[in-house]
């Protein structure tokens, strides 16, 4: 197959089809304000919100963080879990998404970690790390990680990791808002048992 139609590690979930609009219009339903921590994207998911019509009501604010400095300035990461986890780690990218959140009117963070070349040789060129956090009223916020590799030169790799990161954003989002239930719904239970 060519390197120019790139690919996931394993096959793609479903939503990654879904296409912007529906994201969007879900988005709005459900009062989903996005922030975004990004790294090597620059600001691609930020951009790709921005195109979509009415995206004053979807989009509060986007960080982009290349260096580890900026990460720990901008966002709050803290230098003991870039040391221990290094720049391409899941712990790296749920901290650049809770950052994003307390530091904006947003109430849902999209953030990635790592990107199309690997700075550890331990770790796969197109490797990047996910986190997408939900901040619920009355609650801790919800954090969903998650680690891909992706395949083929630089710019495909980014354009493509920021496509899944929104593509995620509906099946996460609704899987959140069940648990949450589940979990009202079971408090309900051992409240109304005491």
């Amino acid at each position: 197959m060519s390197t120019k139609r790139k690919l996931y590690d394993r096959d793609p979930p479903t939503s990654t089809a879904l296409p912007m609009r529906y994201i969007a219009a879900y988005m709005k339903m459900h009062g989903l304000k996005l922030v975004t921590a990004e790294s090597c994207t620059s600001g691609l998911i930020a951009s790709a919100i921005a195109e979509t019509p009415g995206a004053g009501e979807l989009l509060d604010c986007a960080f982009v963080t290349h260096a580890p400095a900026a990460k720990e300035r901008c966002l709050g990461v803290r230098p003991e879990t870039l040391n221990r986890h290094g720049l391409t780690s899941e712990p790296v990218a749920r901290e650049m998404a809770l950052g994003a959140l307390t530091r904006s009117e947003g109430n849902f963070a999209v953030a990635n970690a790592g990107g199309p070349y690997a700075s550890d040789p331990m770790i796969a060129t197109g490797t990047l790390c996910f986190a997408w956090a939900f901040r619920v009223q009355g609650a801790e916020p919800v954090v969903v990680t998650e680690t891909r590799i992706f395949i083929g030169e630089r710019n495909a790799v980014r354009h493509e990791s920021a496509h899944y990161a929104l593509a995620r954003i509906v099946p996460l989002h609704m899987r959140s808002i069940r648990r949450l239930k589940l979990g009202m719904r079971a408090r309900q239970k051992i409240d109304a048992a005491a």
